[in-house]
């Protein structure tokens, strides 16, 4: 089943569910804030979008700022960090993410993103 990294604050989020509701796509909600994945979801759902962490990271958030996400590195050596600080604050992580019964996964950001779950 389709399953949808949802924040009913967010309007990009509320927008990605109002689009699977709409296409008729049965799906679970995860309220992440509330239910905050793991590093190893993280690292799973990662290699589904084919990202790395730094480009699910919300970098203008204040904790990002407060822990110098800015200054870190990106690299393969970086990664692990990035991973445990999403796990820790996932307010860092993008929204929605959804993840698709087939394997895939999207930051369903946009209309583009949205379109693509088609």
């Amino acid at each position: 089943m389709t399953e949808i990294w949802h924040n009913p604050q967010c309007s990009k989020s509320r927008n990605a569910t109002k689009f699977l509701d709409e296409a008729g796509v049965e799906y679970s909600v995860r309220r992440y804030l509330d239910s905050p994945p793991t590093a190893a979801e993280l690292r799973s759902v990662l290699q589904r979008l084919g990202a790395e962490p730094w480009d699910i990271t919300r970098t203008g958030e204040q904790i990002a700022k407060d822990l110098g996400i800015a200054e870190w590195g990106r690299t393969a050596a970086d990664r692990d960090r990035w991973i445990e600080a999403l796990a820790e604050h996932p307010r860092l992580i993008q929204r929605p993410i959804v993840l698709t019964a087939d394997g895939g996964a999207v930051v369903a950001r946009d209309d583009a993103a949205l379109r693509s779950l088609e």
